[in-house]
């Protein structure tokens, strides 16, 4: 096995070459194994505090200075709580069905890098891997409403297939653009292809269409139809209670966070931040970047309202499905063209090299792949606008007409 991030650097300072290669794997299972556990507990109590104050409430603060210890009052509830399983359901899967839900989440972190030095390991395929695992979470939630036996429950997984599945496929349209710039699959190599330019310079159409898919990916709202309370009284888990009810919730949770990081890696120059490049801070500023990105997924979550399932369903396929397409094949050809003029620093092997560049050479292919991206949005916002005033004029019709048919004295 290669000696590679902090095993290259244990070797470096004269640390004999197994040892650094145990110690490596040891840290990086360390981190994989704990900073997930440790992440999902502080979220749930920013979410529960940043949704009290956009709703003009004040949120946990009760157990522990500013309720901090809410959350593991919480878990010490979820533990003691009897733990059923449904006569007429399928006990194998329906028990299996939170672990997977939650390990699916916890297995991405295996990819993700925090430092140059600092990640469970380095995989040349780490974006495929992403997709491989997160899918698994699809599969827990089908598998939990299925083996339920509870229609209510069955309801709320047929609505992972609809929803869930097909907003995979702009995700992952989205998600070969970073890789493209890169040349490589693997985070690590993303990251550093970031050392001179984010990619969001470069391809910001890609990082909005890759939010939204991961937004709805979750099942958070305004696209939590898998969920939908009013209607499916908690949809697909609405059987489970206790822990197996809290592994769900947790892995909601870190899952929206573990996004957040996905795209500060992918599009936000991962460690790096301009005008400092030291990587041992880059824990804290991929922290920084999560943790805004975070943010605005919470602040979506409670002021948009949720989507009806045709509004969802048109949205992905009749927008984001051919937008994601148009701009890879566009960012594709532009990147092609400009390899063949000399904007696009390769290697000795004639590959593209992002990493080779200084923010300077890589102005001119950022300027364009920008442009790109505006050129593809104009006619798509003005299209929509186009459409938004057409409904509202309709609707304007039909109160007028309501008005005129209604009676003077009612």
């Amino acid at each position: 096995m290669a000696c590679t991030g902090l095993c290259d650097l244990l070797v470096q300072g004269g640390m004999d070459a197994g040892l650094a290669q145990f110690i490596s794997l040891f840290f990086g299972v360390v981190l994989v194994a704990t900073v997930p556990l440790l992440t999902v507990i502080l979220l749930i109590w920013v979410e529960r505090k940043i949704a009290a104050r956009i709703q003009d409430r004040i949120g946990p603060n009760r157990v522990g200075p500013l309720g901090l210890l809410q959350t593991f009052a919480d878990l010490m509830k979820l533990l003691i709580k009897e733990d059923i399983t449904p006569a007429a359901a399928d006990r194998l899967l329906y028990n299996a069905a939170p672990i997977v839900s939650f390990a699916s989440v916890v297995l991405i972190w295996a990819v993700v890098p925090f430092t140059p030095y600092h990640y469970g390991v380095d995989l040349e395929i780490g974006a495929l891997y992403f997709v491989a695992v997160a899918s698994f979470g699809t599969l827990a939630i089908m598998t939990a409403g299925w083996a339920s036996n509870n229609k209510y429950a069955l309801l709320g997984a047929f609505r992972v297939v609809a929803l869930l599945v097909s907003y995979e496929i702009p995700l992952v349209f989205a998600l070969l653009v970073p890789v493209l710039l890169a040349g490589s699959m693997s985070l690590v190599d993303i990251g550093y292809a970031q050392a001179g330019m984010w990619f969001v310079f470069m391809a910001p159409l890609a990082m909005v269409l890759f939010f939204i898919s991961s937004q709805a990916e979750t099942g958070r709202a305004p696209f939590d139809l898998i969920e939908a309370e009013s209607e499916l009284v908690a949809g697909f888990n609405i059987e489970y209670s206790g822990m197996k009810f809290g592994m769900f919730f947790a892995a909601e949770f870190l899952h929206v966070f573990t996004n957040a990081v996905l795209l500060a890696v992918l599009f936000m120059g991962a460690w790096f931040f301009p005008l400092w490049q030291e990587p041992l801070i880059g824990f804290f500023w991929l922290g920084v970047k999560a943790s805004l990105l975070y943010f605005i997924s919470l602040w979506l979550r409670n002021t948009v309202p949720r989507l009806r399932i045709d509004q969802v369903m048109s949205f992905n396929w009749f927008f984001l499905v051919p937008v994601s397409i148009l701009n890879l094949l566009v960012t594709a050809l532009l990147v092609m063209v400009m390899k063949e003029i000399g904007w696009v620093p390769l290697d000795v092997a004639g590959n593209m090299a992002l990493q080779l560049g200084t923010t300077l050479e890589l102005l001119p292919m950022t300027v364009v792949l920008f442009a790109s991206n505006v050129l593809i949005m104009l006619p798509i916002f003005n299209r929509l606008r186009r459409i938004g005033r057409e409904q509202r004029e309709a609707a304007e019709v039909r109160s007028r007409q309501r008005l005129a048919l209604t009676p003077a004295g009612d």
